[in-house]
């Protein structure tokens, strides 16, 4: 948790994925259950734990040890906003595909309200007196809420419809997050993309596990998506080494720094994406049953991959305002190996600027500082890198890939650097 603390995340997306769904309805995740006593919650399976042939898990249950109230005082404790995801009537679809007839869908709807009321409600509501008695009368301030993991298809969009109506009825000011399906193309995901912009959805939750190369070549893939439209949140994405769902994936170099050069584009586009969050993000050395994720653990020790590094590094790093970062007037996505993002923060007062270097020989690079009245001469560039495109950092040697930082040097307006090959960096400058 001390690691997941360390990244200041700016939210916490809750309990996921497809164990929202569960195989059938009578084995979804119903946030009700998870309160109260510990003692008294109940045992159910999890859906992953049949789900792979490959990787068999059959100890993989869900005891709820961390329920909805203990996530929700997580998220207090390390200053992220709260994100549950709730099932919207759908089991899995990859699964038993479970549908609840839309006319018994009432029982799943209320579920919805009443979690808001759980997080936010008044004492005096029946809710929120719930929580109050439990030690936390203050309000949770929930503002997100989504409907469903990955769901997809017309009978998806006709139980959003009436989940949105009801919600934004009692409470017009929760943001509500839909599912696009599980891949960020294809019929599925065109089909919601087209019929979630109809609906004017607040936010649309786009997940990609794929190649690094996919990374790469999608850097721009938000330029041009609509400002005044829905907003984007980059739900899932891990780059894959191997293919989905291989046991064989692993979090080394190649896909830590193909995710970083896809992030330039995220943090540039930061008016359209509104959040993003790698997943998975915990895994157990001894049972674990999908790769690759983003700290690894055991019983006595942790780990954060090259992922971990390079999600650290964006995330308390975040700034306060995008600035363009420009070569011959476009954005810097892939030309001549380079892929660069630039914020401001005006908390700080400093200008920071990320660079991802792909190419395997390092690159001369000048900037200069246009638009900014008084530059600091000193700054500091913190560089990470893998030895190889292969590199981990494992259990047994958490550092082979950690961050380095060093001081640089600032003349006038010009800031010139030699970025290493196969790296991220991220240079911090003042300005006075």
């Amino acid at each position: 948790v001390q690691m997941l603390a360390d990244m200041k995340p700016g939210f916490i997306r809750f309990p996921g994925g497809c164990i929202v769904e569960g195989y059938d309805l009578s084995q979804r995740y119903q946030w009700k259950k998870t309160i109260g006593p510990i003692e008294d919650r109940q045992l159910l399976i999890n859906r992953w734990n049949f789900e792979f042939a490959h990787r068999p898990t059959p100890d993989y249950f869900q005891t709820f040890g961390l329920g909805f109230f203990e996530y929700f005082q997580l998220a207090e404790d390390i200053g992220a906003a709260p994100l549950p995801i709730l099932n919207c009537g759908m089991a899995c679809q990859f699964n038993s595909a479970e549908l609840v007839p839309l006319d018994q869908l009432d029982p799943y709807v209320q579920d919805a309200l009443d979690l808001i009321e759980f997080a936010n409600g008044d004492i005096n509501t029946t809710w929120g007196k719930r929580r109050a008695e439990m030690g936390h009368p203050a309000p949770f301030n929930l503002k997100f809420l989504g409907i469903g993991n990955e769901n997809w298809g017309p009978q998806y969009v006709e139980r959003l419809k009436i989940f949105t109506k009801a919600i934004k009825a009692k409470y017009p000011e929760i943001k509500l997050v839909n599912s696009s399906g599980t891949d960020p193309d294809g019929e599925r995901f065109d089909l919601l993309n087209d019929e979630l912009r109809k609906m004017n959805a607040d936010i649309i939750d786009e997940h990609y596990y794929r190649r690094p190369e996919w990374f790469l070549e999608n850097a721009s893939r938000y330029d041009n998506y609509d400002r005044n439209g829905s907003k984007i949140f980059a739900g899932e994405y891990a780059a894959q080494s191997d293919k989905t769902v291989s046991i064989k994936n692993k979090n080394n170099w190649q896909t830590a720094i193909a995710e970083a050069a896809f992030m330039t584009g995220l943090e540039r586009n930061a008016a359209v994406v509104h959040m993003a969050s790698y997943a998975p993000l915990f895994a157990h050395s001894d049972a674990w049953q999908w790769t690759p994720d983003l700290i690894w653990v055991d019983n006595l020790s942790i780990v954060g991959t090259a992922n971990y590094q390079i999600q650290k590094l964006y995330s308390v790093n975040k700034g306060t305002h995008t600035v363009p970062a420009l070569l011959n007037n476009a954005a810097i996505a892939g030309q001549d190996s380079l892929y660069i993002s630039a914020v401001i923060d005006q908390r700080t007062n400093e200008l920071i600027v990320k660079i991802v270097n792909t190419s395997a020989i390092a690159k001369d690079l000048t900037f200069l500082l246009n638009g900014i009245k008084k530059i600091s001469p000193q700054g500091s560039i913190t560089v990470v890198k893998g030895d190889s495109p292969e590199a981990v950092n494992t259990l047994g040697k958490p550092n082979a890939i950690v961050p380095q930082t060093a001081p640089l040097t600032v003349k006038g307006k010009k800031l010139a650097i030699t970025v290493q090959p196969a790296s991220f960096s991220v240079v911090q400058i003042g300005m006075k």
